[in-house]
């Protein structure tokens, strides 16, 4: 594609990237075939190719984006289907984050606009705060028929009851079963840790079983993504430097192996701090080690290798593979190589590359899109006829969890409960009577002080929490 920018223009680091990016579009149109918003909406302007024709021009005319550029850009998840697609390479994902933090930086929205996206940035990446804004919603709950679209989406996402904190979020070494063969560092996120703390719980235990050493570092907290996706690059930066601050002093001390991520869409964004920081002569360094040392948490246990699974009876399930694993960190095998290995039988989702509609805060921000893509996933989802439904990014799990009866589970929570953990709560399917799950040898005892962290089945029909 050709450019046509000024040397002043190209002076900027961001800018200088696009036009590396939007050169190499070669307007073929295969992205056009993988858009969620595309295969919905049938617009031009609201594919990949046409969202890069409107941020070129935008990019380069500068000054105010128009109303028209701004919606369509909004309209746009971020999955990333278009970068797996693309014979030529284009890195949508940088391009677009671009235009995104431009017109936050160069466009007035309404009113009702900049409360609710700041509303959502201040938030959704303080745990505090999304517990009680939870809690708020809950008992606005009756009044979302009568709410705008945004308001009426928030209040029916939100969940009808909130489990306790949990206590492995808090900064402490939760130490390897036996002997140690890895040491990590656990990102236990913002949203996550209070819909789902469970998911965490999982994940220590799994990887402590497993011979890991998992630290959960001081002053790590949110990845910055939810703020990164709404254009805000300052908090979205400030998230980042503190999670690079803490885990630098980890690898700087005792060291670490990897540094986990058991949500997919964070993933994606620590991943991409080495070149959100390539400019910054104090962070790029540090933050590129970061970057080099993230794993989502399949990818480590692929590394330790899963014991020998406990023989109990095991749902049937359909892997939904989230955007930003399979398209943000190209991670296809391991999560399905892992669940079989634990015993399940795993179903591939047809039409499994277009995504849910969750995406961050895009099901909040567009919810007759999101509705639309999630009612299409449910659809497919439950053409496999599984009992269950396996993903690894809690955004995911709450927005196809809110269009169907199907148990959605976090792929974590399975291969900890066929290893020796509990059955995952949000699983209804029981066992039959005569597939008793026995003491798993390999779950090593909870940690002093705190809940029960390595529960042991307690026989009985069924693996169950302590």
């Amino acid at each position: 594609m050709q450019t046509r920018f000024t040397a002043a223009q190209l002076a900027d680091p961001d800018t200088r990237e696009s036009e590396k990016i939007l050169r190499a579009c070669v307007h073929c149109g295969f992205c056009t075939a993988t858009c969620p918003t595309y295969v919905l909406l049938g617009d031009e302007l609201d594919s990949p190719r046409g969202r890069i024709y409107l941020m070129k021009e935008m990019l380069e005319k500068g000054g105010k984006p128009t109303d028209e550029t701004v919606r369509h850009v909004d309209r746009c998840l971020s999955c990333l289907s278009c970068m797996t697609t693309c014979p030529s390479g284009v890195h949508y994902q940088h391009l677009v984050d671009h235009g995104r933090t431009y017109i936050e930086q160069n466009y007035s929205r309404s009113l009702p606009d900049r409360f609710v996206r700041g509303m959502l940035s201040t938030v959704l990446p303080r745990p505090f705060l999304s517990r009680l804004s939870l809690i708020g919603a809950w008992f606005a709950r009756p009044l979302a028929p009568v709410m705008p679209p945004r308001l009426s989406a928030m209040l029916r996402m939100a969940p009808r009851a909130l489990p306790a904190p949990s206590p492995v979020d808090r900064p402490q070494v939760f130490p390897a079963a036996g002997e140690r063969r890895m040491r990590v560092a656990l990102l236990t996120g913002c949203v996550q840790q209070v819909v789902a703390p469970s998911i965490n719980e999982a994940t220590i235990r799994l990887l402590t079983r497993h011979g890991a050493e998992v630290v959960v570092a001081r002053g790590a907290g949110c990845c910055g993504a939810l703020s990164h996706h709404l254009g805000k690059e300052s908090p979205s930066h400030r998230y980042a430097r503190a999670n690079i601050a803490a885990w630098m002093r980890e690898i700087d001390g005792e060291g670490l192996d990897a540094i986990v991520i058991n949500a997919s869409g964070c993933g994606t964004q620590v991943k991409d701090y080495g070149f959100m920081f390539r400019e910054d002569p104090k962070w790029s360094e540090r933050a590129a080690k970061v970057a080099a040392l993230t794993r989502d948490v399949t990818e480590v246990m692929t590394t330790l290798g899963l014991a020998e699974p406990a023989p109990f009876a095991r749902p049937v399930l359909a892997y939904h593979s989230a955007c930003s694993m399979q398209h943000g960190q190209q991670i296809r095998r391991e999560p399905v190589a892992l669940l079989q290995a634990a015993g399940f039988e795993v179903r591939t989702v047809p039409e499994g590359h277009i995504c849910c509609g969750s995406a961050g805060t895009y099901n909040l921000l567009q919810p007759e899109i999101a509705t639309r893509l999630r009612d299409r996933k449910v659809a497919n989802i439950e053409r496999t006829a599984a009992d269950a439904v396996a993903t690894g990014n809690i955004g995911c799990i709450n927005q196809i969890a809110s269009g169907t009866g199907t148990p959605v589970v976090h792929t974590v929570e399975l291969l900890d409960w066929a290893t020796g953990g509990p059955r995952p709560q949000s699983l209804a399917w029981s066992a039959p009577d005569d597939a008793t799950a026995p003491e798993h040898p390999s779950a090593p005892p909870p940690a002093p002080g705190q809940s029960d962290l390595n529960p042991r089945f307690s026989g009985g029909a069924n693996p169950s929490a302590a």
